[in-house]
């Protein structure tokens, strides 16, 4: 995954006045420059000054109209043409909105198409199939169409920063909430909502699944993620029904061993084959019911092939990204515990106000050991940081503790 770099802060000279002036003020500055004379904003001692809770509202705010502008400027275009092109792929997309806007945005419905494995035009007519599909009472009903026409359409490594690309977007462009995204698949589109839905589950409020298969994908990750699982009974090319059954089996099981976590959905259609007569349209307004869980009280964290950098509230180093590695962290109120560390060695945990007191101290454990505590504090920075790394306003940080681990 493509992440930001942001250096170690040298504060070689100020291009910016710093007279004592407070840091949002300083900030101010910073933004007003045109982009192209902007130095890096870790360059600038105002991105490091301890803020307060308000400056910290405030510096999120101005930090985000700043970002839209930007995208506004840059994704114009694609956003006419409906084609996202990141390196030599090209996703491209069309969408429907149905019902009246809500105060906190539209919600988004991202529906893949199955087919896979075929020529272009066969999977261009799933593609416009599976625009009539389905019809949320409100939202945009947003159907991708492939990059490529392999068998694997959904789960391949461009998807996802693909996706990240097109949230962003239609958050910006649409006023989309960015706590109502929705993922949903049929056939190979469902083979890629088995795999998304783990590996992406900080970006979507639900996920549902349709005559899909997960291949070698795990559920565990789905803890925060309301999963709805739908096969028909007759579907047995490639085992579909029987693995549907078995993830049925596994989030019951995870459920009632983390009866606060992964809520899910499980029908198998009886006397139906592949093509359920779209009677799984249930799981339209049973996403509707959710909206993204942004800051849970306990992550677990479970890698793919294809790896990620952050989910929800913690983050690695990107030395400390390992395939398949499995982390997993609690919180509750000052206290934070890493429960499985998998393979990392350094764990950095992100706050923000709604989640603790910043006026007390945090403390991190680790196998009943204290590893970590101090008062923490908030900085331009990780505002800054975490909001460019995924243009997602509902996950922004502004304190970071690293947490190293013997």
């Amino acid at each position: 995954m493509k992440t930001l770099m942001i250096s170690i802060p040298f504060f070689l000279g100020a291009s910016l006045s710093q007279a004592k002036t407070p840091a949002i003020e300083q900030l101010k500055e910073w933004l007003a420059l045109p982009k192209i004379e902007r130095n890096l904003i870790t360059d600038n001692k105002f991105s490091i000054m301890p803020i307060s809770k308000s400056e910290a509202e405030e510096a999120e705010v101005i930090i985000w109209q700043d970002h839209v502008s930007l995208i506004k400027s840059q994704r114009l275009n694609e956003m006419k043409n409906k084609r996202i092109k990141i390196g030599d792929k090209t996703l491209k997309f069309d969408f429907l909105i149905y019902g009246e806007k809500p105060k906190s945005g539209r919600s988004l419905y991202i529906s893949m198409h199955g087919g896979g494995g075929a020529p272009p035009h066969v999977n261009d007519g799933q593609w416009k199939n599976q625009m009539r599909l389905y019809k949320p009472k409100e939202g945009i009903y947003l159907c991708p169409r492939a990059p490529t026409d392999t068998w694997n359409l959904w789960h391949q490594s461009h998807i996802d920063p693909l996706f990240d690309r097109l949230i962003e977007n239609m958050i910006i462009f649409e006023d989309v909430d960015p706590d109502k995204v929705y993922l949903m698949g049929y056939s190979a589109g469902g083979d890629g909502v088995y795999q998304l839905a783990p590996r992406m589950c900080d970006r979507f409020a639900a996920a549902a699944m349709m005559a899909g298969h997960p291949n070698e994908t795990s559920p565990q990750g789905l803890r925060n993620l309301p999963f709805a699982l739908q096969v028909g009974e007759n579907d047995k090319s490639y085992r579909r029904n029987q693995i549907a059954a078995s993830w049925g089996e596994k989030l019951a099981e995870l459920k009632e061993s983390d009866p606060q976590g992964y809520p899910h959905f499980v029908k198998i259609h009886e006397n139906k084959g592949h093509w359920m007569n779209l009677e799984d349209n249930i799981a339209v307004p049973w996403m509707a019911k959710y909206k993204r869980n942004r800051f849970p009280d306990r992550i677990v964290w479970k890698q793919d092939d294809v790896t990620h950098k952050r989910s929800y509230w913690i983050s690695l180093p990107d030395e400390q990204i390992k395939t398949r590695d499995l982390i997993i962290v609690s919180k509750k109120d000052q206290s934070v515990d890493i429960q499985d560390r998998g393979q990392a060695n350094q764990i950095d945990i992100m706050l923000n106000d709604e989640m603790i007191d910043f006026d007390k101290p945090v403390t991190v454990s680790h196998k009943g050991k204290v590893v970590f505590e101090r008062k923490p504090r908030r900085s331009i920075t990780e505002i800054y940081r975490t909001l460019k790394e995924r243009g997602d306003p509902g996950l922004v940080f502004s304190s970071r503790l690293r947490v190293r681990l013997n």
